[in-house]
């Protein structure tokens, strides 16, 4: 196994055969093979909490592919696009056209249809069987990772993943805490390193204004730009203020308090503003930023997924591109750059944050952790809203 001190040059083995000896082969004991099903909860259907269905029959995951590994799943959370992909937003479900488009693209599964289906996309636990091609990970490794959505998710007992979307979960966090972070992390990693540009070498004395603060991907963008340096100012409700500022924002805006835009304006202008919120203020956000200094808005609520539910595949991605093109091509003009950034599953990225985790520098917010039992519970909680952090399922737990 590679030394953490040695991650920059793993990172260039993952899902490669091991150089100069033998693949890691797959041994009897890494997966229990002689099982045909495991304990999952699935849906069969897109609609409210009640469909959402245990199983003890869902079928055992099996490696496909040389570079992908099963993870024996210890610990999940849940996000918001777990709750959008359950309800039936359009005919098929939020994202629908797209995520079936990607997981079979080319039509040749004989059942046209993606259920029983797995919601979850976090997952911290234990590698146990490796494809052939794996180097960088073996039997018994503590990981952690977070799984695209059109795979199988997490809320299962066993999970199978790319090996590039793996990496090794932060020595200092338990499995229950280090659920709690992946996909947050790195949906914020894609907005503000590879989308907004901004990294431990450039983010200092930047002034950061985060809309939508107190949710996941808030609470982690606030302790990364923090951490690279940066002065943050978060936008939330006044009940979320006390954990604002201990996650290290400078600044609390309460947008309950009065005209949030007015608020805002009498403050000295951004660098980079990172949006959870979307709708309206878009409209009036771009004006924070500072004017043809590379100043950067970069909003994780877009229409793609919508719009291809809509208007299908080819529709829907013209609809697509004509909407950001113009817009950016629009702020462009005034002096700002405009960008969409998405959630980007990343083992090497996963690398950097635990990093990030393992120095202090980043914590794990967990607002309630649920037995596996309690799945529905857990929905339930995330639909409620207002959480001040993650939702967690302890998998392994045996209440």
């Amino acid at each position: 196994m590679l030394s953490r001190g040695a991650a920059a040059s793993g990172r260039a083995l993952r899902g490669a055969g091991r150089a100069g000896g033998q693949p890691l082969a797959r041994g009897l004991r890494a997966s229990p093979r002689s099982r045909s099903a495991m304990p999952s909860w699935v849906i069969d259907r897109y609609g409210r909490n009640d469909v959402l269905r245990f199983t003890r029959d869902m079928v055992f995951p099996i490696i496909h592919f040389p570079n992908e590994v099963i993870i024996k799943v210890h610990a999940a959370s849940l996000n918001p696009i777990d709750l959008s992909m359950r309800i039936s937003c359009f005919a098929g479900g939020y994202g629908a056209t797209a995520l079936n488009m990607k997981r079979d693209p080319l039509k040749l599964k004989s059942m046209d249809t993606e259920f029983p289906l797995t919601l979850g996309r976090d997952v911290s636990g234990v590698i146990m069987e490796c494809g052939l091609g794996v180097s960088y990970f073996k039997p018994g490794d503590e990981v952690w990772a977070a799984i695209p959505p059109w795979k199988q998710g997490t809320l299962s007992e066993f999970v199978v993943a790319s090996g590039n979307e793996v990496s090794f979960k932060p020595k200092r966090l338990s499995h229950t805490e280090a659920a709690s972070l992946p996909y947050v992390g790195l949906t914020a990693w894609s907005a503000v390193n590879q989308v907004g540009g901004l990294n431990q070498s450039n983010c200092s004395g930047k002034r950061v204004l985060i809309l939508g603060a107190s949710g996941g991907v808030g609470t982690f963008a606030i302790q990364l730009v923090k951490a690279w340096g940066a002065h943050v100012t978060a936008v939330c409700s006044h009940d979320a203020s006390t954990l604002m500022k201990k996650l290290g924002a400078d600044d609390v805006i309460d947008y309950k308090s009065g005209n949030l835009e007015e608020q805002l304006k009498i403050l000295p202008l951004f660098d980079f503003i990172l949006d959870n919120v979307g709708g309206s203020t878009e409209k009036w956000a771009l004006d924070l930023l500072k004017k043809w200094s590379g100043a950067t808005y970069v909003t994780l609520v877009t229409p793609f997924l919508i719009n291809m539910d809509k208007l299908g595949v080819a529709d829907g991605m013209l609809q697509t591109g004509v909407t950001v093109g113009s817009k950016t091509v629009k702020h462009l003009f005034k002096g700002v750059h405009y960008r969409w950034a998405f959630f980007t599953p990343s083992g090497p990225s996963l690398d950097e944050i635990a990093e990030l985790v393992d120095s202090g520098k980043i914590q794990p917010v967990i607002d309630q952790v649920f037995s596996f039992s309690e799945v529905p519970k857990a929905f339930l909680k995330l639909e409620g809203g207002h959480a001040r952090g993650k939702t967690v399922i302890d998998v392994i737990s045996k209440k």
